[in-house]
């Protein structure tokens, strides 16, 4: 099951990325990506962690949720820009991962950097240490909305 839901992630990247859909090219798409899901596969390499598809759901909501944070922060970078003297206050600070998987912790670490102004340096166990830019940035982390969310989305299914 993972293998098929693999070699269908492959080719709705492939689909998404290619722009091109001509009989040949397509099929040199899906010989590809075949290719590769059964070269995993005899690897051994596709595991619960490393192909997730057991989130569903849960994590497109997330993504959507993380698209509205990276846009509000991209805005406060850019009165940080416009205006440093006013709004650059660059801290460091560390806070605690309240999730129980390596992936949910580096998927909170990974959206802690993905959202401009602030920047995960180091991940030791539970312990983030975060880089921000402006202190709404850092509130913003420290609050833990965002852990929260990456947590409801971790939660066993």
């Amino acid at each position: 099951m993972k293998t098929i839901s693999l070699f269908l992630v492959l080719m709705a990247v492939w689909l998404l990325l290619s722009g091109h859909y001509t009989p040949l090219i397509t099929g040199f798409g899906v010989v590809s990506c075949l290719l590769s899901a059964l070269i995993a596969y005899r690897m051994d390499v596709i595991d619960h962690e490393g192909h997730p598809i057991y989130l569903g759901p849960r994590i497109i909501f997330y993504w959507g949720w993380l698209v509205g944070e990276i846009f509000k922060a991209n805005i406060d970078v850019a009165k940080c820009v416009l205006f440093p003297k006013k709004f650059l206050r660059p801290s460091m600070f560390t806070v605690v991962a309240s999730q129980k998987s390596d992936l949910g912790r580096v998927i909170y670490a990974n959206s802690i950097t993905l959202t401009p102004g602030t920047v995960t340096v180091d991940l030791d166990d539970d312990k983030v240490m975060v880089h921000a830019m402006t202190t709404g940035s850092a509130d913003g982390v420290k609050g833990g909305d965002m852990d929260r969310r990456v947590t409801k989305v971790m939660r066993e299914t």
